[in-house]
């Protein structure tokens, strides 16, 4: 049976200019359910929803052809893993939806994700922001996402162009810079657009993209200095390190958050992890300080440690941050972070 072409049923999506400059990118792939990479049972449920290394799902397989390899997370943002809108729409023509890396600096292009816990009234105010390029419904039908020109005054503000997102203080919408968007491809209906344009009460901060951009840019805090906290290539000879991972993740268990208290942000719940994990890790780092002392590359690779062990592994702790190891780095800046406190 010939699957029939996605750009018949989504026009909206694929001949929108602001999809369009988009789609040469070598950045596109599928959202779907993966299972823990590291799981010894073939029959094991898929568990979070990730970007799929596309071209490992795909390898071997000419275009039209229905034989897939295994499912694994996107471990990189181009082309080692990642395809073009066209190629992806070519070879696999039944995806659900078209996830994208967006780099606001470098795509000119920002993306506002609109949750289904926003007020309506708020809502109508995005959905009324003239500038709007593209928009659709989310995953859920209940939020949106809207694609805008990057504001004029992005720059104006290095510490929020510098995020990754900014995100209302709510958590009703948020400002995607440097990440993964998933489009469902379903537009806003007309109606709901044209309602929104002519009732929406315009307040200060929506008035314009730059003035939404402002109101969140101007709050965001700058992260602690990564690179105040240096890192030794290999894993330092540290006395006692056994002990100090263990007891620190003992003492750790009954004041750890879930992923459901961050509402499934894996970046902000690992950061909570860790911080949690270093807290408790004081208490036996002064245990043993009498013998010899600890330093912040010593308690950086600690609590890298006992994050690799606390933490369920993931695609993105493959990658390198700062030429170190992706949770290293992280743990890098939980040290730095508590060392300016």
């Amino acid at each position: 049976m010939t699957i029939a072409d996605p750009r018949v049923y989504f026009p909206d999506f694929y001949d929108n200019p602001a999809i369009r400059s988009l789609a040469t990118t070598p950045r596109w792939t599928v959202s779907g359910r993966i299972g823990e990479l590291n799981s010894d049972d073939p029959g094991k449920e898929p568990t979070r929803k990730a970007p799929i290394d596309i071209r490992h799902l795909l390898e071997g397989c000419n275009p039209g052809c229905r034989h897939i390899g295994p499912l694994r997370g996107a471990w990189a943002i181009d082309e080692q893993c990642l395809l073009t809108l066209g190629e992806l729409t070519e070879r696999l023509p039944a995806a659900a939806n078209c996830a994208f890396y967006l780099r606001a600096a470098t795509n000119g292009l920002i993306v506002i994700d609109i949750e289904q816990t926003c007020p309506p009234e708020i809502a109508q105010q995005l959905l009324a922001l003239p500038e709007i390029l593209y928009t659709e419904e989310s995953m859920s039908g209940l939020g949106y996402h809207l694609v805008t020109p990057l504001p004029a005054n992005f720059s104006t503000f290095p510490v929020g162009a510098g995020k990754r997102k900014l995100q209302e203080e709510h958590g009703w919408y948020e400002i995607l810079i440097d990440h993964w968007c998933t489009f469902t491809r379903r537009p806003v209906a007309a109606d709901v657009l044209a309602h929104a344009r002519n009732t929406a009460v315009i307040e200060p901060g929506f008035a314009t993209v730059a003035d939404l951009y402002a109101s969140l840019a101007e709050k965001a805090k700058a992260s602690a200095e990564v690179a105040a906290v240096r890192t030794s290539v290999e894993v330092p000879e540290i006395p006692h390190a056994g002990t100090i991972v263990a007891k620190a993740r003992i003492r750790a268990q009954r004041r750890l958050k879930t992923l459901d208290d961050f509402h499934g942000d894996y970046s902000r719940w690992e950061f909570s992890v860790l911080g949690t994990l270093y807290r408790e890790m004081l208490s036996p780092l002064i245990q043993f300080s009498g013998q010899t002392g600890y330093s912040q590359n010593d308690r950086a690779w600690l609590l890298y440690q006992a994050a690799v062990e606390e933490l369920p592994h993931r695609p993105k702790h493959n990658e390198r941050r700062n030429n170190r190891p992706f949770l290293l780095d992280r743990a890098a800046a939980m040290v730095a972070s508590q060392h300016a406190k």
